[in-house]
């Protein structure tokens, strides 16, 4: 697979994907060994990778504790996050805005954390 380009996203679909682990090294290698997926380093603790087509691009984030969480692509980001909060859930990251995208994090009712990136 080429370099990761930014792929088609469908409002309400997953757009994104982060895979965390304290190391980054054994996460490429296993991922790019599992599924032939693209892992192109980043800077520190951070790494883009590429999916076949039909699938979201991720990335493998360093972090102490491991995790995996989707991004879901939404219309409007504010409307997301009041009405994710109307409906039980929490915010975990407010919107911000990292020059490449718009994005926050939830938490549904059960804990589960997930992206909203604006689309």
């Amino acid at each position: 697979m080429s370099h990761p380009q930014r792929k088609t996203h469908h409002i309400n679909g997953f757009g994104h994907f982060d895979i965390a682990g304290p190391e980054l090294a054994p996460l490429e290698r296993f991922y790019t060994n599992l599924f032939g997926w693209d892992v192109t380093p980043r800077g520190p603790g951070y790494a883009m990778v590429a999916t076949p087509e039909g699938s979201p691009n991720g990335a493998i984030v360093e972090t102490p504790v491991p995790s995996l969480t989707f991004g879901v692509v939404v219309a409007d980001l504010n409307g997301a996050l009041d009405l994710a909060v109307r409906e039980g859930g929490r915010v975990v990251l407010p919107k911000t805005d990292n020059g490449w995208v718009k994005k926050a994090q939830i938490a549904d009712p059960a804990g589960n954390v997930l992206t909203l990136i604006e689309g």
